[in-house]
């Protein structure tokens, strides 16, 4: 689920000055256009940044677009080449100009980014606030994103380089269950006495109620999945025992 495009900008700068004008950047522009459908977040945001930069308008509009277009999966490299492609189109200067803004909002060759941050500009989706709530249950540093709170509850679950959860088994009278769907890095899904499976950008596991499970990243790759809970009867959730690293060596190697 895609998170609806919001914007009070106009009504906190203009709402007493020019209240039709906030009113048509807020409810219309940002409100209706942006959350038309026939374009994806993503492609809307670079259609944005190149048409300012066409425009010589750098200013921090211009920068809030950018950021925005990160937030919404466009990847540094991404930036870069469809930065370069316009120079050739909208001058030379401009690109320049683009280029510093771009620099200061994806930090890349910064001293300051960390892994999690060059990681992030990898993925779609939100990396989110450490696991806190759960970490009694992992191995290592987990983050927890919400992208849909309503209708069907789906996380976006990162994992650090060697981090896993504990085996465990989500019950279920009837129903229940959960879907997990690979969206960036490359991570292991395992099964109570059967081989661990890979997971890579786009793959999806399927476990039914009952099954007892681990899943986690590669020792040396971040690893993010979507967890879709299954709807079910009675449903809960039971943490067993961590994998240690000899086990977790073993599932790896």
């Amino acid at each position: 689920m895609t998170k609806k495009i919001t914007q009070t900008a106009g009504r906190k700068a203009l709402g007493t000055f020019a209240p039709e004008f906030a009113h048509f950047n807020d409810d219309v522009l940002f409100g209706e256009n942006w959350n038309n459908q026939d374009l994806d977040l993503k492609t809307r945001c670079l259609i944005t940044v190149v048409a300012l930069m066409a425009q010589g308008i750098t200013d921090s509009s211009l920068k809030y677009h950018i950021q925005n277009a990160k937030d919404h999966g466009v990847t540094q490299k991404e930036m870069a080449a469809a930065i370069t492609h316009v120079a050739f189109y909208a001058g030379w200067p401009k690109a320049w100009a683009v280029f510093n803004l771009a620099k200061e909002v994806y930090g890349e060759g910064a001293s300051e980014a960390t892994d999690k941050d060059r990681y992030q500009n990898t993925i779609f989706f939100p990396i989110g606030d450490p696991n806190d709530a759960y970490a009694q249950y992992f191995i290592g540093q987990s983050y927890l994103a919400p992208v849909s709170t309503e209708q069907v509850p789906i996380f976006n679950v990162t994992f650090e380089p060697g981090c896993r959860n504990n085996w465990h088994v989500h019950h279920a009278k009837s129903g229940g269950g959960q879907m997990l769907i690979c969206v960036g890095g490359r991570g292991f899904y395992q099964e109570w006495g059967k081989d661990p499976i890979e997971m890579t950008p786009g793959m999806v596991v399927n476990i039914p109620a009952g099954v007892k499970h681990w899943h986690g990243a590669a020792p040396d790759s971040w690893f993010s999945h979507l967890a879709i809970e299954v709807a079910g009867e009675e449903t809960s959730n039971e943490w067993m025992e961590p994998v240690d690293d000899a086990a977790y060596r073993k599932a790896v190697q």
